[in-house]
């Protein structure tokens, strides 16, 4: 078992670079990654090397592999240098001063972080599970930076990956990455890639999760928005559902999705809002008048109903943050504005949905003091648009 897999690696502490700079006065981290001869101290070579490491099998006493491989590892001595396993921040945390002060005080006996510095030799204990060819492989890349030779397929990446992160070798494992990223994967290489996705930072795991699991974002976009429709159309209780939905949207883990679920039923609802306007502003049907006083009432109870749905939206949109599309389209709608002008110069509407006008106005008056208080960002012309629409009302 690599030590501290289980767990998203974590950065080290500023001073841990600083004893770089301490160590080696005339130097700089990134002229270490970047100018240093790769030449210059070949890997595993004692006449120049300052670190020994020595590999341990670190097993669990439930393991059954056999006793005689353990002996014959446990015996691996590495010869390394500090000026190059420096570029793994594992190594520049462990032989940083504060930590071999530390470890010199505990007198830890064969643990993995164990240093010692006797005449100016580093001697450090490493604990692996199995045979540590694949921590040799990524001790070599330290000197080599021979990413493209080594990682050539997709089974060695996931060999080298989980090495890398535990020694915290960030440019191995972007290396790692970036290969996994471009390269097709077997069904259980896929099942190695998903269980070593929560080690990685959300930007590096990112294009690795949306290969994996590739429908996932639909799937609950999907769901949220039946949920939306629910709190909306379902007449017993419907306050109780809009509370319950709303909760939702303010938990929902991704932003972006709540965002594109409440524009896609905005759209809906501001759709049916306007037709209905306009059939009853522009009426194209011929029947006798009570036919055609009952459609227009149904019209008239559409737009009521759908606009009250609207504003709720709107009211979500706001407390999300996700307003920005809603705005722009509320300001761009001059046939709406010209059929509301007409619907409110018939008095019939007054018997009919007296409150309509009112929701329209707080519709507006909320998109426009959201954009006042700068929760919502948008363009001047946008806002005398809104004035316009308010002023229809």
């Amino acid at each position: 078992m690599i030590p501290n897999s289980s767990r998203k690696r974590q950065r080290p502490p500023h001073h841990h670079a600083s004893a770089i700079v301490e160590a080696f006065p005339h130097k700089t981290i990134s002229e270490f990654s970047q100018k240093l001869p790769r030449t210059s101290f070949s890997f595993n070579d004692p006449s120049t090397a300052d670190v020994i490491l020595r590999f341990f099998i670190d097993r669990s006493p439930f393991d059954s592999s056999n006793p005689s491989d353990s002996a014959r590892h446990s015996d691996l001595q590495i010869y390394l240098h500090s000026r190059v396993i420096f570029r793994a921040k594992y190594f520049s945390a462990l032989l940083s001063d504060r930590w071999q002060h530390q470890a010199n005080n505990h007198n830890a006996g064969h643990d993995s972080r164990t240093i010692a510095n006797c005449n100016n030799m580093f001697h450090l204990n490493l604990g692996v599970h199995d045979d540590p060819t694949v921590h040799l492989t990524v001790l070599q890349l330290l000197y080599t930076y021979d990413f493209p030779t080594v990682i050539a397929s997709a089974s060695t990446a996931l060999e080298i990956l989980p090495v890398a992160l535990e020694l915290l070798f960030e440019d191995c494992v972007k290396a790692c990455v970036k290969f996994l990223e471009a390269v097709p994967w077997s069904e259980e290489e896929e099942k190695r890639v998903l269980s070593l996705i929560p080690l990685l930072r959300e930007e590096e795991s990112k294009e690795l999760l949306a290969r994996v699991s590739p429908g996932e974002d639909d799937f609950y976009e999907e769901m949220l928005h039946g949920l939306i429709e629910k709190a909306m159309y379902s007449q017993p209780n419907m306050a109780f559902v809009k509370v319950f939905v709303a909760k939702l949207l303010r938990d929902f883990s991704s932003r972006e999705s709540a965002r594109r679920v409440l524009e896609r039923a905005f759209d809906a609802n501001l759709r049916i809002v306007k037709e209905s306007l306009e059939q009853y502003s522009s009426p194209d049907f011929k029947g006798d008048h009570n036919e055609t006083e009952a459609i227009q009432r149904l019209h008239l109870h559409t737009a009521m109903t759908n606009g009250r749905h609207l504003l709720w939206l709107v009211e979500r949109m706001i407390e999300l943050k996700v307003a920005d599309l809603a705005v722009k389209q509320w300001s761009e709608q001059a046939a709406f504005t010209v059929d509301l002008q007409k619907a409110f110069r018939d008095d019939a509407w007054r018997n009919i949905v007296p409150g309509l006008p009112a929701v329209m106005l707080r519709c507006t008056c909320k998109l426009a003091s959201a954009v006042a208080a700068g929760t919502i960002l948008s363009s001047r012309q946008s806002l005398l648009d809104r004035v316009q629409v308010r002023s229809a009302c």
